[in-house]
């Protein structure tokens, strides 16, 4: 019986590297993306950790097309490691390139409010702010254009309820998105409408307004950035006006702009559902027990 010898091709020593260094990629971008979220790390240094872990899905991207090369001109194996190696690295930059093509078509804002004449101040949230975030001021009417010019949408939101039903609305919004909340004041109507039959007045006039300030993360890495929504009486209802702001960075990429558009529709949509009534409550017949209570035997 005669053996057939089968003689392996060669792998090409590229396309090795190339699949290793896609996975060594892969394991750093998803360690440095705990480090960053965990806090253990400052923002500049966890964000070079993320961004060198990238770098190394780009080499390694680079060396499996230089192992396509290797592969067409001497025949050798290595087809399916350059393959897994682009889609390694192909997967991993896909987000950041995305975020690039934001970067490049969006303002250069980091404060977004639907009051640039009058914004929300941050006032417990100015207090936890590290020393080298993103001043807490609003930078005034060239933000405020800029804004306007990108997100022309973003607006108060005037409603006939309450000052009292706007803040429990815009409460249960921010905790359905499981935003940690800093501070939290309800609005307080002036006291001369709360004290009835005085000819005389307190002399506390003025009304407050409702305030919830709370810190909001992004998805993937989980920076922190700062929101206030703010509610006041107006001649009609209330007016509420919300304002995000992220601590670092000059360009949002439009997350603030969506958190407030997204959080003035919740509040909007709970301030629209209509609550249950409640049942009156009807006294019992003569020598008929209460309901839910077992007569007397």
């Amino acid at each position: 019986m005669v053996r057939r010898r089968v003689v392996e091709e060669p792998i090409s020593r590229l396309a090795v590297w190339s699949l290793r260094l896609a996975l060594f990629s892969l394991a750093a971008t998803l360690v440095a993306i705990i480090i960053v979220r965990s806090g253990a790390l400052d923002v500049v240094p966890a964000l070079s950790t993320v961004a060198g872990a990238l770098l190394l899905g780009v080499i390694a991207i680079l060396l499996a097309f230089g192992a396509g090369i290797v592969i067409w001109r001497e025949g050798c194996g290595g087809v399916r490691q350059a393959l897994l190696a682009v889609l390694i690295g192909g997967a991993l930059i896909a987000y950041p390139a995305y975020l690039g093509v934001q970067a490049y078509k969006l303002p250069s804002i980091y404060d977004v409010t639907t009051d640039p004449i009058d914004p929300p101040q941050f006032d417990a949230i100015a207090r936890l702010r590290p020393r080298d975030a993103n001043p807490i001021t609003y930078e005034g009417l060239y933000a405020a254009e800029l804004q306007h010019t990108a997100y022309s949408d973003i607006e108060p939101e005037d409603t006939s309820a309450t000052p009292q039903e706007a803040y429990e609305a815009a409460l249960k919004a921010i905790t359905r998105r499981r935003w940690r909340i800093v501070d939290q004041r309800p609005p307080q109507q002036p006291a001369a409408t709360r004290v009835a039959d005085q000819r005389q007045p307190p002399p506390d006039q003025t009304a407050s307004d409702g305030i919830i300030e709370a810190v909001a993360r992004s998805m993937i890495l989980g920076f922190r950035e700062d929101v206030v929504v703010r509610i006041r009486a107006s001649s009609d209802g209330t007016r509420i006006d919300a304002r995000s702001a992220s601590r670092y960075g000059r360009n949002d990429l439009g997350s603030n702009a969506a958190r407030v558009r997204d959080l003035i529709a919740a509040i909007d949509d709970i301030l629209s559902t209509p609550r249950p009534e409640k049942e009156p409550q009807t006294k019992p017949p003569p020598g008929q027990p209460p309901r839910g209570r077992s007569a007397k035997r």
